[in-house]
């Protein structure tokens, strides 16, 4: 995803922006944070089968309704969640935002902005950036200040990455979509100037320590773009791509942020014919259920890429795009455009009305949310 610094993904932006929680868990979440700050810092004491035991009994007191909106992650182009925001959050019609430079400058801006989108969920929400470092930052004032090519060693990315980590915590921020995992190959990869140094062993250091620097300032991290987009000629945002050849390289990075116990992975919407010949990454059961799932154990939050991307409605619009993520196993729908929502959670919505299978489906990344939400302690 890059859209402050991409034209195109702005005129995307310009397009798509249109027009637009009750208490997620009544009673469970007592003690929550009703101002925007953190509730707590993050349960690392709260054990990974308790924290699932628990958001399995909480999704079933969730409406289907409202189970569907743990799957979305809304976006808006203002200076504070406007009205259609602030209702689906009270609603529990979708799981939190993301947000980018245009929304916010200075630290008051951004806490105001931040509490602006906590007050109507009753804290609950997840509050995302992408903040990689250098050029690709969305707290501008937050770090890190070089890019990850940059950013040296695995002592001074953790460094790095834990000290931009506290900043976002400090502006309300909870989730960050970093680091790139990415390998680059090819004469001129897409991707090159913003991965981190050196080959597959030596990516996979770093993007571990940045990891570990995020989740030790109570951020959570994802790691970014499954199974691997280093060899990508071409930015998704901007058109469809192939990525042919041996992933083995690729997948190194993420091997390593899964044992590292990153909690959200985000998929790439590249096509990758030695996997799936039909379909790009974010809609192949076979990569984000068969490899990532079963073959890599990842069990946190997969969140698509931007759901606008130039790749994705290439093959289809975003509501029938994103149901083919949820199918496929992914558990969260990133939408960088405000009336995506409006086309999304409907869709979504009558697919479980009409069928079971989808309806478990749906279920099952909500509770996933859910346990990512605890570990965040936004639910108490």
């Amino acid at each position: 995803m890059r859209v402050s610094a991409d034209p195109a993904a702005r005129r995307r932006l310009a397009l798509l922006t249109g027009t637009g929680l009750v208490a997620l868990l009544a009673g469970v979440a007592v003690g929550a944070d009703r101002g925007g700050e953190q509730a707590s810092e993050p349960s690392d004491r709260t054990s990974t089968t308790t924290r699932e035991q628990r958001s399995s009994e909480a999704v079933d007191r969730l409406s289907l309704r409202r189970q569907v909106g743990q799957l979305t992650i809304s976006s808006f182009p203002d200076a504070l969640a406007p009205d259609y925001v602030r209702r689906r959050l009270r609603a529990g019609e979708t799981a939190g935002v993301i947000l980018f430079g245009f929304n916010a400058t200075t630290r008051s801006e951004w806490r105001r902005l931040t509490r602006s989108v906590q007050r109507p969920a009753d804290g609950r929400a997840l509050v995302m950036v992408d903040q990689e470092g250098g050029a690709v930052t969305t707290v501008s004032w937050a770090g890190p200040k070089r890019s990850q090519p940059e950013q040296g060693g695995p002592s001074a990315v953790r460094s790095a990455a834990g000290a931009a980590a506290r900043r976002l915590l400090g502006a309300g921020v909870n989730v960050n979509l970093a680091p790139v995992a990415d390998v680059p190959g090819g004469p001129a990869p897409a991707l090159g100037s913003r991965a981190f140094a050196g080959g597959p062993r030596s990516i996979a250091d770093r993007t571990r320590a940045s990891i570990e620097g995020m989740s030790s300032a109570g951020v959570a991290a994802t790691a970014k773009h499954f199974p691997g987009l280093g060899r990508a000629q071409l930015n998704t945002d901007d058109g469809s791509v192939d990525v042919s050849g041996a992933l083995e390289p690729d997948l190194l990075p993420f091997r390593e942020a899964i044992a590292a116990d990153v909690p959200l992975v985000m998929l790439s919407h590249a096509r990758y014919p030695a996997l799936d010949r039909n379909r790009i990454a974010s809609q192949s059961r076979t990569i984000v259920t068969g490899l990532l799932r079963r073959e890599l154990g990842f069990d946190g939050v997969i969140v698509t890429d931007s759901i606008e991307a130039q790749a994705v409605l290439d093959r289809s619009g975003v509501a029938r795009a994103a149901e083919r993520s949820i199918r496929a196993g992914a558990d969260l729908i990133l939408t960088t455009g405000s009336a995506s929502w409006n086309q999304i959670h409907p869709w979504l919505l009558r697919r479980a009305r009409a069928s079971s299978a989808f309806r478990e489906r749906v279920r099952e990344s909500a509770a996933r949310v859910l346990s990512l939400k605890e570990r965040l302690g936004l639910l108490g």
